[in-house]
């Protein structure tokens, strides 16, 4: 496993994450990146991200951490149909 610091690596993860737990997915897009925990050493990065798949937009939840770009959780936020 690799090192995840850079927001370059923190999108890498995260798409190979979702890649394989959706499979081939479209407009996948971070929403937003926060450190864990917020104060202090930082341990992990807690990403949502926004992506495609089978006309319905899904929005996920995952903590990846930082020395080993290991992902402990991953959680399926919300699904709904795009207008």
């Amino acid at each position: 496993m690799t090192q995840v610091s850079t927001p370059e690596e923190i999108e890498r993860e995260a798409k190979r994450v979702i890649t394989a737990l959706y499979g081939d997915v479209t407009d996948f897009r971070i929403n937003e990146t926060f450190a864990i925990p917020e104060k202090g050493q930082r341990e992990a990065w807690d990403v949502k991200v926004n992506f495609m798949l089978n006309e319905l937009k899904y929005t996920v939840d995952l903590v990846i951490q930082e020395k080993t770009g290991e992902v402990p959780h991953a959680r399926l936020i919300d699904t709904m149909t795009p207008l």
